[in-house]
């Protein structure tokens, strides 16, 4: 399907760059700019657009700022972050962007944006309809930003101001801390077992004691939980298998 978007940044050079890559790609009908956020909405109010490829840092009103409106219109479009920082990213996994595209912009990591965008709005039924897509947040994969589900992740290892992602077959580093993701991963079964550990609580083997204290076992490896959080990592362990025997 040919996309309509728009592109909105408040430097004319990577704006006119980031529309000139846009219109070069077959699968983009047209292309719409603005050059800050209140502009953006100026455009939105008269055109529907599939798909915004957006900037963070703008003055006044910032990227992150438009996409907490655009998330609220009855047909939200899908959100592109396009920027020259990866600070942004564990608020664009709350936001649930469709991706996260780090400046300098390649003609080919642009194309892989659209394809998802394409994959999006190629779904017939009304936008309002569909479940929104699961939360997810940009990690660096061998020099470029995939957009890593929630649910892939098993445990996270605090390494100072940084936290490190666990998946079944690999790790990534992001810049965001331990305590952030323990408070806003909460809903999703994920608890603080360490001060340098969270854990999601579904994929807990076992809790065991050893001589040096309590570990937990996930995907067969130990991590240890600290004397303050035992009690109440013992408590959501009886209280989830609780709940799986009255189901």
């Amino acid at each position: 399907m040919s996309l309509v978007v728009l592109a909105v940044d408040d430097e004319p050079p990577a704006l006119d760059e980031l529309a000139y890559l846009l219109n070069a790609d077959g699968r983009v009908a047209h292309v719409h700019r603005a050059g800050d956020a209140t502009e953006a909405l100026r455009v939105l109010r008269d055109t529907e657009v599939d798909a915004v490829f957006l900037d963070i840092r703008m003055p006044g009103l910032d990227g992150m700022e438009l996409a907490r409106i655009l998330r609220r219109f009855a047909r939200p479009p899908a959100i592109v972050f396009v920027t020259a920082y990866d600070d942004g990213a564990v608020d664009a996994f709350d936001l649930g962007v469709t991706d996260y595209v780090r400046k300098p912009v390649r003609a080919e990591r642009l194309g892989e944006s659209i394809r998802r965008v394409s994959g999006l709005r190629s779904v017939t039924v009304p936008m309002q309809a569909v479940p929104a897509d699961e939360p997810a947040i940009p990690v660096e994969l061998a020099g470029t930003t995939r957009m890593l589900p929630r649910s892939s992740v098993r445990w996270v290892e605090a390494q100072g101001d940084y936290a490190r992602l666990h998946t079944a077959d690999a790790s990534h580093l992001v810049r965001v801390s331990l305590a952030t993701l323990a408070e806003r991963w909460a809903e999703a079964g994920f608890v603080r077992i360490h001060r340098s550990y969270l854990v999601q609580l579904r994929l807990v083997a076992e809790l065991r004691l050893t001589t040096s204290g309590y570990v937990v076992t996930v995907d067969e490896v130990e991590l240890p939980v600290s004397r303050r959080h035992t009690r109440e990592l013992k408590d959501k362990l009886i209280r989830a298998a609780k709940h799986d025997w009255t189901r």
